[in-house]
């Protein structure tokens, strides 16, 4: 999920986002500790997305408290 698709998204679906991937990151972990993970540059781009989800919602609260 790039940027521009972060921002096209509601509050309330950002935050469902953030909900699914830290759900498929805690899953990516245990098959990393088990040995299963094919891909570990996964790990990677889910914490990048959820970092890319957190920023918009920064942005979006900053310009509102102004």
């Amino acid at each position: 999920m790039n940027v521009k698709e972060v921002r096209e998204l509601s509050n309330v679906e950002l935050m469902k986002e953030v909900d699914e991937l830290k759900e498929e990151l805690y899953n990516l972990r245990f098959q990393k500790a088990t040995g299963v993970l094919e891909n570990p540059r996964q790990i990677k781009e889910v914490k990048k997305t959820i970092a890319r989800i957190y920023t918009v919602l920064t942005e979006r609260k900053m310009a509102n408290a102004e």
